[in-house]
């Protein structure tokens, strides 16, 4: 059924979660939005693997950031709840595993974690480490107003009063290590509190301080997980839906339509080259629309989607973050050393940064992350046994030199079981796995078209991010608009959803079209009177006790004049 005649069209490349998102957006703001999405699933690496009764994400594993999916489903007049999303909370976060048998436990309970920082650094180090917490605070609050739901589409929105104000307070020019290093004494804790960084890509030891609020987030809102995984679970079974397939389903109810196995050639362009029109789809057919999003990988989009240009070149040269070697692992019994978030560090923890991020390749002795989602979540695994997954950061694809992948990945296979076995004690890993899938940045490449391997698109470094990154609207073709890990916000789940929301209303500004949302849409209305003991005051400039303190002074200054001075200059 076509569109009527007045009503805007929209075609959204890749069913990524940004795209995904950004769908439903236009969609209820009344454009009839086409999805087409080259592989048979929708949510690109946010996504499951299934194997004989074992579910293992894909990609990404744990929900930070809850109040930005909470946004985006109350933006589109829902919620995770009323769409059946349920969330687990991971309690402990983490398990923090050193090469010298310690495990540290990060957790929010403040309690738990008095005990494990003053293990370390006694009382002083708690209190530093509610001082970190604070300025982790203001680095999160601040970015989420002032970054996250702001569009920099020039270098001029990088010196709006209201984010200079902060500019300073979010330590850009610092690094998380520097910064953590000024709270922390000890190597250990300094550890503890920087390797989030992996979560964007970036090395502690170059990653802007302004990035301590990943870790914040995990600690001040904690660490949950859908239950089901991610994307969805059989729903025949009466299961309930991920987070990606309740934001597909609340799309359709819209009227967004979903084309998936359907791989696009390029975007179609007027015959002057400076409007998108639609698509070309690999097998010939054209799809034509007003507006154009494309959620793919924005390097391959330049190079594959779009005609040849400066800007293609560019991009092509700019800092990409790590890639990975994924295993996911069906275990024929439980593995009860391990917790449902587990991370190895390396010994050599600088080093290994240096291994991934300036010689691309895998540390000889990785730091890694090991989620076991059967942990939090009985359903990903048959009873008594455990899904695994296992994620080793390594160096992205290089085209000036040969690299060994399947020497690589039995290489990063052995260091693993080796290095789990040696500090949790658990035994016989290797002949307890049923079965393995493998993802390497070969990949991540042939199955998301990301470029060099990249799994999280281009870097954060300070000179990629806010005005520096690129564009969610192509500079020299109108009607073409960009979603995903690599345009502004950036990366990540829920910075996506941030960005989608930017890109829906950049479209709308450009079609002339109101929003259809607010901007306090998270956040629950009043519907009584406040009570006089809720109402939010500022605390009296004086107290009574300054008050009196204050005459006190007076009448001392004035004895003294009266009566004592006299008497002194009368001697």
């Amino acid at each position: 059924m076509g569109a009527p005649a007045d009503q805007p069209t929209a075609i959204v490349i890749g069913a990524g979660v940004g795209g995904v998102a950004t769908a439903a957006r236009l969609a209820k703001a009344g454009f009839r939005v086409t999805v087409v999405e080259k592989n048979d699933y929708t949510g690109g690496r946010c996504s499951l693997i299934r194997r004989d009764g074992y579910r293992f994400d894909q990609g990404p594993s744990l929900l930070l950031l809850p109040r930005l999916f909470a946004e985006t489903f109350a933006d589109l007049d829902t919620s995770l709840a009323a769409e059946g999303v349920q969330l687990l909370k991971c309690e402990p976060n983490y398990n923090l595993w050193f090469g010298d048998g310690v495990s540290f436990e990060l957790s929010t309970d403040l309690a738990r974690m008095k005990a494990e920082v003053e293990r370390w650094e006694g009382p002083d180090g708690f209190a530093r480490y509610l001082a970190w917490l604070r300025e982790a605070h203001v680095h999160y609050e601040a970015s989420v107003v002032h970054v996250l739901r702001k569009n920099f589409p020039s270098l001029a929105a990088m010196v709006r009063p209201s984010f200079l104000l902060y500019l300073r307070a979010l330590h850009p020019f610092e690094s998380v290590w520097s910064r953590a290093s000024r709270y922390f004494r000890t190597e250990r804790l300094r550890r503890v509190f920087t390797f989030g960084s992996m979560y964007m890509g970036m090395s502690p030891f170059d990653a802007p301080g302004t990035y301590s609020l990943l870790q914040y987030t995990e600690l001040a809102e904690g660490i949950w997980y859908p239950r089901g995984g991610f994307h969805k679970v059989g729903l025949a079974a009466g299961l309930r839906p991920g987070v990606v397939e309740a934001l597909v389903a609340v799309g359709q109810r819209f009227g967004v339509e979903y084309r998936l196995s359907t791989a696009v050639g390029s975007v179609l362009l007027s015959p002057d080259g400076r409007e998108a029109r639609g698509v070309v789809l690999e097998s010939g057919e054209q799809l034509t629309a007003d507006v154009v999003v494309v959620n793919a990988d924005l390097v391959y989009a330049y190079r594959e989607l779009l005609p040849p240009s400066r800007d293609a070149q560019q991009l092509s040269k700019r800092a990409a973050s790590c890639s990975s070697i994924s295993f996911y692992w069906a275990m024929d019994r439980l593995v009860p050393e391990l917790r449902t978030h587990n991370i190895f560090l390396a010994d050599a923890y600088r080093e290994s940064f240096d291994d991934i991020f300036q010689r691309q390749r895998m540390p000889a002795q990785p730091s890694f992350y090991v989620n076991v989602p059967s942990r939090v979540d009985g359903s990903a695994a048959p009873a008594g046994k455990d899904a695994i997954v296992v994620l080793v950061p390594v160096g992205h694809l290089l085209e000036s030199e040969a690299q060994d992948w399947p020497a690589t990945i039995a290489r990063a296979r052995a260091t693993v079981i080796e290095t789990i076995e040696a500090r949790t004690g658990a035994r016989g890993l290797a002949a307890a796995i049923l079965h393995e899938t493998v993802n390497s940045p070969l990949t991540w490449q042939a199955h998301f078209n990301l470029d060099k391997g990249a799994i999280l698109g281009l870097s954060h470094s300070f000179f990629n991010v806010l005005a520096f990154r690129p564009r969610t609207r192509h500079p020299s073709i109108d009607r073409c608009f960009f979603v995903g890990a690599s345009t502004h916000p950036g990366t990540g789940v829920p910075i996506c959803l941030a960005g989608s929301k930017i890109t829906a209303e950049q479209i709308l500004h450009r079609f002339g079209i109101g929003t259809p949302w607010g901007e306090d849409a998270a956040r629950p209305a009043r519907t009584t009177r406040v009570a006089a003991i809720d109402r939010v005051t500022r605390a009296p400039l004086f107290s009574r006790v300054h008050v009196v303190l204050a005459l006190a002074l007076v009448l001392l200054a004035f004895a003294l004049d009266r009566f004592v001075l006299p008497v002194r200059r009368a001697r």
